[in-house]
């Protein structure tokens, strides 16, 4: 399908190449190189990047995504001080952390999300962090760990309806939903958030029963945007959702009782993550 004038998204070079020999010189990856993000030159201009940890191979295979599949190497136990280096090389205020999938660690990868945590808290305790999280293996004591790490949201995609699942190799419904519950019950001051992909055919009466499902499990932030394939390999694209029905869908998300949404053709995950707090003070008036 060819996509419509408003996917046309601007360039930005404004700073980028800075930002990418920074990351490339501490040696640590970000989520906008793996898996293409669309918004990456914005981000990047402006001094912003998801970090991803634990590697850049995923042990599932997702036919959404164009991050590499296969058997990750071991863990890189200076991670946790490479993602602080960049925090400060970057100057940022609010770090969003995520990582591939690793069903070969235990934990999921728990502990290198504690210790990334506990790296850039120690070194400036008032930098505000933000965790997507995959699903740990449903590993009850890593996700209690992670919950308590100090990290002040975490997040855990729900992606698409449940109808729409087969996608999400090695992923279910449900147990995405208990995972955000878990969150919540071990640290019950978490905020947490989750995401959704738009345009893979479903339906709006699917969607407003995903969105009651997140906060009947006490999630509050939520971010929509379209899906966009990322070669002919991937899921393809079966609509293109204007931007008048993002909107129509952030006002119902908002209306329903979601604390924060985000809605738009381009909003992904951590698009643009800040500006909950930025908007937190109006939030809690």
């Amino acid at each position: 399908m060819r996509k419509p004038k408003w996917l046309l998204k601007k360039v930005f070079f404004a700073q980028k190449k800075d930002v990418e020999i920074a990351l490339k010189d501490i040696g640590i990856h970000t989520v906008c190189q793996e898996a293409m993000c669309p918004n990456m030159s914005e981000c990047f201009s402006k001094k912003l990047a998801t970090f991803m940890i634990l590697g850049s191979t995923c042990t599932r295979a997702c036919t959404y995504c164009s991050v590499d599949t296969g058997m990750p190497n071991g863990i890189d136990e200076l991670e946790p001080d490479k993602v602080a280096r960049a925090v400060k090389s970057l100057g940022l205020k609010h770090v969003v952390i995520t990582s591939v999938t690793r069903d070969d660690l235990s934990d999921g990868g728990a502990e290198q999300f504690i210790k990334s945590v506990k790296a850039i808290k120690e070194m400036d305790e008032n930098i505000t962090v933000e965790l997507l999280i995959p699903d740990l293996k449903y590993n009850k004591k890593a996700i209690q760990a992670v919950a308590n790490c100090g990290a002040e949201i975490i997040g855990h995609n729900i992606e698409t309806v449940p109808r729409l699942y087969a996608m999400r190799k090695g992923a279910n419904y449900k147990h995405s939903l208990k995972v955000l519950k878990k969150l919540k019950n071990a640290n019950p001051k978490l905020k947490t958030k989750s995401a959704l992909m738009l345009g893979l055919g479903e339906s709006e009466d699917e969607l407003k029963e995903v969105l009651q499902d997140l906060l009947d499990v006490d999630c509050t932030l939520l971010t929509m945007g379209q899906y966009l394939a990322p070669s002919k390999e991937h899921t393809p694209v079966v609509a293109y959702v204007t931007p008048q029905k993002f909107e129509e869908y952030g006002k119902l998300a908002s209306e329903m009782g979601f604390e924060f949404v985000k809605s738009s053709p381009y909003t992904r995950s951590s698009y643009m993550a800040h500006e909950y707090f930025e908007n937190k003070g109006k939030l809690d008036e």
